[in-house]
This record gives C-alpha cells, structure tokens and sequence, in this order.
C-alpha cells in the first residue's frame, strides 16, 4: 500500500514540475529580426557619371546630389544648373557639411577610361572636403538618365490645337513607340513609316534624326506638317495618359497612351 501511494506522489510531482517548465518557457520573450535599415532615398536620378584616379561616381536627382569617391562622400541637397552663354555647358554648385562641390557638364563626346564606351558629356568635379584648403579637380564621362515614362506606344490626338482624324492622314491616325532605355523612337507618320532618336535632358526632350520612307501623300495629307511639330518640341509633359510636346509658342502635339 505505501509502495502504491509513494509511486502516485512521484507522478504528482512529475507532472507539477512539466507544467512548471512549459510555463517558465512561454514566458520567455520572443526574439523578433529587426527591420532592414531604410534605403537611402535619392528620388528621381536624372544624371550620371563616373571616372578614375580615383575612381568616383556622380548621381544628380530631383533632391539631391550624391558624390563618392573610395574615401570620400559628399551628399547635398539638389540645385538648379547655371547655364553659360553656351548653351552646352551647365554648371551645378552643392555645397554640405562634408564638403562642397562645383561640377560642370559640357555636351560633348566622352570616353570612359575603364570600360573605352563613349558617353555623350564630359564631366569635370572640383571638390574640398570641410577641412580642406584647396579644391581637387577630377574630370570623367556621364549622361542623363531618360525618363522610363516615355517607353510606350503613343497614338496622336491634337496637333497645334487642333483635334486629328483619320481623314487628316490616310488609313490611320500618326503613333510612335518610345524606347527610352536606348534614346529611339519609330512609327507612322501619317503616311510613311518613321524613326529616329531622342535628345533628353532634365525637362527637355527633342526628336531628331526624323527618316521616313517614300511614300507619296497626298496634296491635303497632314504628314508634313505632323513632321515638323514633331520636330519642333522641345518639352514635354505626361498626364493623365497624355505626352504634350511644346515648345516657347505653346503646344505642338498630344499623344495619348495605348493599352
């Protein structure tokens, strides 16, 4: 009987103590991953450029300038370029609390040291750190970065105020596929089949290199005149849909998206 009553204890006991350890481990506080730190947000790139010895790269976007070299790093906040009695020569000034810098961007062919690609701007960065006397002078290639937006097909809606049909041109209304991502576009004109490239800058985009086939049009056909708004754009807007080309006389074309 005591032998009975002894077993039935150490059961008790056994049990207690399970219930204990189940209890003490609940309690424990989880260990949660902490959250990937955030990335640095340098908004819209719109120019880049890079160089050696030593090597750096340049970012400018719509809110900042970033500059880095492997021992050196200078942050600002985003400037409009002063533009020279050239117009192919703009300069930003950014200035830091670790640094300052002052980088000229001239339109003209450029080839890069490490890779031999040719870019279309030369590049030259003078810059001083904080506690530094004198500026350093680096020079490199860069471009402009153009808007991923453009890439797609646009159908044209008005041209120099005016609403468009198809009685304007032949069997179908002028379109064009944007690829941004090579600075080319191509397309029907109305008439004739069409390409050719962009030119894109920081709130400027041009159509230039416009070839077309041989088609003959009409006396009234609109292809001409298609033509020379395209080619008379020198900004643009994207809205709603739309690619608005203008120029310092107002709007010259209204493309609209197609799905």
């Amino acid at each position: 009987m005591r032998q009975s009553i002894t077993i039935l204890v150490f059961c008790c006991l056994l049990i207690v103590t399970s219930c204990s350890v189940k209890t003490q481990q609940s309690k424990e506080p989880t260990v949660t991953e902490k959250p990937p730190p955030e990335k640095e947000d340098t908004g819209n790139i719109y120019f880049k450029s890079s160089g050696t010895e030593p090597f750096w790269t340049l970012e400018i976007a719509e809110n900042l300038v970033k500059f880095k070299t492997p021992e050196d790093s200078v942050i600002a906040p985003h400037t409009d370029p002063l533009r020279t009695m050239d117009a192919n020569v703009k300069l930003y000034k950014a200035q830091a609390e670790p640094g300052e810098l002052n980088i000229q961007i001239v339109q003209t062919k450029c080839i890069n040291a490490m890779s031999g690609l040719e870019l279309p701007y030369t590049v030259t960065i003078n810059y001083r750190k904080s506690n530094d006397e004198k500026f350093t002078t680096i020079t490199g290639c860069g471009q402009y970065i153009t808007d991923y937006r453009l890439q797609d097909i646009w159908v044209a809606e008005e041209m120099n105020g005016t609403k468009i049909t198809k009685a304007d041109f032949s069997a179908a209304l002028p379109f064009m596929e944007i690829i941004s991502s090579a600075n080319t576009f191509s397309g029907f004109a109305g008439c004739n089949r069409m390409n050719g490239t962009l030119f894109f800058e920081k709130g400027l985009l041009r159509f230039t290199n416009i070839a077309t086939t041989e088609m003959i049009c009409t006396h009234a056909h609109k292809e001409a005149e298609f033509l020379r708004a395209l080619q008379g754009g020198t900004t643009y807007t994207i809205a709603n849909n739309r690619l608005t080309l203008s120029n310092p006389d107002g709007v010259v074309l209204i493309f609209k998206k197609t799905d």
